[in-house]
């Protein structure tokens, strides 16, 4: 199952904003808006499309656009889903 990460997201940024930019191009699956400890956004999220294709279409289309004055940035997610090593 195709993994965007979405990066560039205004912090007022809701999980069903995001669904909304996504669903012409197929469901989201899964919506996570990454938070840190005290539950503030980082900026930026992961959204999953089950099919391929969809996730391809939607990445290309939303690419670049404007959610909440913010211009999306949105590649492939290559992570694996594992977290990233912090940093010291």
């Amino acid at each position: 199952m195709p993994r965007l990460y979405v990066g560039n997201l205004a912090h007022g940024t809701t999980e069903a904003q995001l669904k909304a930019a996504f669903a012409p191009y197929g469901e989201p699956s899964s919506v996570k808006i990454v938070s840190d400890r005290r539950g503030r956004t980082k900026g930026f999220a992961y959204v999953q499309i089950a099919d391929r294709s969809a996730a391809e279409a939607a990445m290309e289309a939303l690419k670049g656009t404007q959610l909440n004055g913010r211009t999306l940035d949105i590649v492939p997610d290559n992570s694996g889903g594992r977290p990233r090593p912090r940093r010291r």
